[in-house]
């Protein structure tokens, strides 16, 4: 029985780490002592200083010589003798078809006396010769004097190994063309009596791919204990094992297993510790658009019982519930750009879907870091609003609630498009797409109710009066809601937030007659200087996300809600006001710095294994950047926080509106009628009881009188002609307003 479990647990492990461990499938030699290489003998430095230096692959080496090494004299083992010097620079390129195949190095060096070498102007080994990170003079001698071993007794004398771990390996190779450079310096400044560089550059292969050429007859394996091997982790691990490993697909959810381990923010959690947060069924799918289709995959799956029904559960901290997101860190190498953003919404005053990292591995396979956490969807503890039932078809139980967004084409009848183009985009076409209810359970009075909505709030919108404080567009969005999320995708200049997954939501009218703008989602490509559009291709900090539509290729096509809101001076001075109250506190680089400083160094070891199979540093993945890719995972942090601090500035400095104390922002009533033009269904809806409703046709008869008493009418008008009328409402309290209404 113990050998049986104990089988069982190596099994485990063993699957756990395929891919993972330094013990290649075989190892191929890329560079031979014997190549061709581009040389310059040290009578003065190659251009150390220069941009770029003779060690990066775009240094012009036109000017050097070329032969066939090793470089040197008076060891028997040189393929090219040059004159007696203190130093000697070499040069090779190497092709890599595909890095994801190598998961380590060895440089095999023979010397004489002291060497630097470096891949793309990474430092790679070093021996006798000065600090690290220090580039040596042409005229720096070696700091001790090393024999050369290969020529010596028969030939069969052994070159000194210096292995290339996967960390500094993702630091330096990439795919297609390479350099390898490197300085070989002599001990002797005077009368130097021998020099020898004999270099091999070699690779361990993760599988039986062929990449390079066979190793050396002499060539020995490195041993070498990975400190990336995934066994445990300080974040939580979640295991997902689908039924008979079958392939996870967009649609539909198929059958796995999941197991998560966490212990605590402070515990380490181990791949054989007992799951002890979730350990039962789920359903699983391919989740997202573009994301889809980048190496690691986002998924959404929900929990279920043995009967394969929807499971609440609570999960990691978060409240019970049944659906959930796996979000892929491809196109972020910081890990954090979606729950920083996240934070300063929720501290905001908002809901923001509730995230929490994690460690992945899918049927044996370790995945990476990925975001655990709440898909959007109306629930008590996530979009507080009131569900809306199949049978909700008429009064208040039909005004909510709703959840739709601005995105992609969905399919046929996933989707409404606006009657109205954007003001900053004439002509172009913008989509609604339902979201909750879904399209496929929404029903033809629901749809006509929120499409109508959305019509009265951009009627009023784009009205020649829309910023009167009656009968304008504040009186059907909750201002505040707009103000907050303009504020949090400027900060971070979120063109995504305009253009697609940019959310709205609308309770029944009994508990909120507005519509709200958010929840936040999708800040994968923000906090970043874009190289997509000429309006952010810069690294000043300048330009407004919501001027996307000024940018030839945008798609979706995003409203010109905020384009036109923004020309009311009463909701710029409100933008302007929330700004600057919140840079003292949430909206400080303190604050910003200590939250990025702290996620940072929780994830530090588990970004290690993360790049150890994907190898995004130092590459410009995903979204497009103008600026240099940092190759550590310190110099990604450095970025990211050098890019809030400029673009703090910038938003300081040019900031909309004006301070001001106004209160105007709160009418004195609110009165809603929508759709107009109409068809069959008129909804009228105020915050007071309205008294009388009359409505007169061009004639001046009254064609309607009505005296609900009620705060909220819904009038049947498809009995009347088409035409013009003109509608009057009288509240309780005395205010009136008269507005054309046209029945279509």
């Amino acid at each position: 029985m113990r050998k049986s479990i104990f089988t069982l647990i190596l099994f485990f492990l063993t699957s756990i780490t395929v891919g993972f461990a330094q013990k290649a499938h075989h190892w191929e030699t890329a560079v031979f002592k014997s190549d061709i290489w581009k040389y310059f003998v040290g009578t003065s430095n190659p251009g150390i200083n220069t941009n770029p230096s003779w060690r990066a692959l775009t240094y012009n080496d036109t000017g050097w010589l070329s032969g066939s090494g090793g470089f040197g004299w008076s060891d028997n083992d040189d393929g090219t003798t040059i004159p007696t010097c203190t130093s000697v620079y070499l040069r090779i390129k190497f092709n890599i078809p595909d890095t994801s195949q190598i998961i380590l190095g060895a440089l095999d060096m023979d010397y004489d006396d002291g060497f630097v070498a470096y891949i793309n102007n990474v430092e790679i080994a070093r021996a006798n010769l000065g600090t690290v990170g220090v580039y040596p003079s042409f005229s720096t001698s070696a700091t001790a004097s090393h024999e050369a071993t290969m020529y010596q007794n028969e030939g069969t004398g052994m070159p000194e190994q210096f292995v290339i771990e996967k960390k500094t390996l993702l630091q330096c190779i990439k795919p297609g063309i390479n350099i390898l450079a490197v300085e070989v310096h002599n001990y002797t400044k005077s009368s130097p009596s021998d020099l020898s560089s004999n270099v091999f550059l070699s690779f361990g292969i993760k599988n039986a791919t062929t990449i390079f050429r066979s190793t050396p007859d002499w060539f020995i394996e490195p041993e070498i204990i990975s400190p990336l091997d995934y066994t445990s982790s300080y974040l939580p691990l979640i295991v997902i094992n689908t039924k008979n490993g079958a392939t996870i697909v967009d649609e539909p959810k198929i059958e796995a297993d999941m197991k998560i381990i966490h212990h605590g923010d402070t515990a380490r959690n181990h791949l054989t510790d007992s799951a002890n947060v979730y350990n039962g069924k789920i359903g699983i799918e391919i989740r997202g658009a573009t994301s889809a289709g980048f190496p690691q995959i986002p998924y959404g799956l929900e929990t279920r019982d043995s009967l394969g029904e929807n499971l609440n559960v609570k999960l990691l901290g978060m409240p019970k519930e049944n659906d959930w997101v796996l979000l892929s860190n491809w196109n972020d190498k910081v890990y954090m750009r979606n729950t920083l953003a996240g934070k300063i919404f929720e501290e905001m005053g908002h809901y923001a879907p509730r995230l929490k990292h994690c460690e992945v591995t899918i049927n044996g396979a370790y995945r990476g870091l990925y975001l655990f956490g709440e898909k959007i969807k109306i629930d008590d503890n996530r979009v507080d609003i009131a569900k809306l039932k199949s049978t909700d078809l008429a009064g208040d139980s039909l005004t909510g609630g709703y959840i739709f967004k601005t995105d992609y084409d969905e399919g046929t009848g996933t989707y409404w498009t606006s009657n109205f183009s954007p003001a900053n985009r004439p002509g172009a076409l913008v989509y609604f797409v339902y979201h909750e209810p879904k399209a496929n359970e929404i029903a033809d009075e629901q749809k006509t109710y929120i499409t109508s909505y959305v019509n009265a709030v951009e009627t009023a919108l784009y009205s020649s009066d829309f910023n009167n404080p009656v009968t304008g567009y504040r009186a059907y969005i909750d201002v505040n809601s707009f103000v907050d999320y303009w504020i949090l995708e400027e900060l971070s200049r979120n063109v995504d937030g305009y253009k697609k997954s940019r959310y709205f939501y609308k309770d029944k009218d009994s508990k909120d007659r507005r519509l709200h703008s958010g929840p936040i989602w999708d800040f994968d490509w923000a906090w970043k200087n874009m190289d997509d559009c000429y309006l952010y291709k810069n690294t000043t900090g300048e330009g407004w996300a919501y001027d996307i539509n000024k940018c030839e290729d945008t798609d979706p096509i995003p409203p010109s809600w905020e384009y036109r809101m923004l020309q009311d001076p009463m909701f710029a001075n409100a933008i302007h006001d929330r700004y600057f109250s919140l840079r003292a506190s949430i909206l400080s680089l303190d604050y910003m710095y200590h939250y990025i400083d702290s996620v940072a160094s929780v994830l530090n070891e588990a970004q290690e294994r993360h790049q150890s199979i994907y190898n995004t540093l130092g590459i410009g993945n995903g979204s497009p950047e103008i600026d240099d890719q940092p190759t550590t995972f310190e110099g990604d942090i450095t970025k990211f926080k050098n890019w809030i601090a400029t673009r703090i500035a910038w938003l300081d400095a040019n900031m909309v509106g004006i301070s001001t104390d106004d209160t105007a922002l709160k009418s004195d009533f609110i009165l809603r009628v929508f759709p107009n033009p109409v068809q069959e269904i008129l909804y009228i809806e105020s915050d007071q009881n309205i008294s009388d409703i009359k409505l007169y046709n061009v004639a001046g008869l009254v064609m309607m009188d009505i005296k609900p008493n009620i705060n909220s009418k819904a009038l049947n008008i498809r009995q009347l002609p088409r035409g013009i009328y003109i509608l009057h409402v009288t509240l309780d309290n005395g205010n009136k307003l008269a507005q054309k209404l046209i029945r279509q």
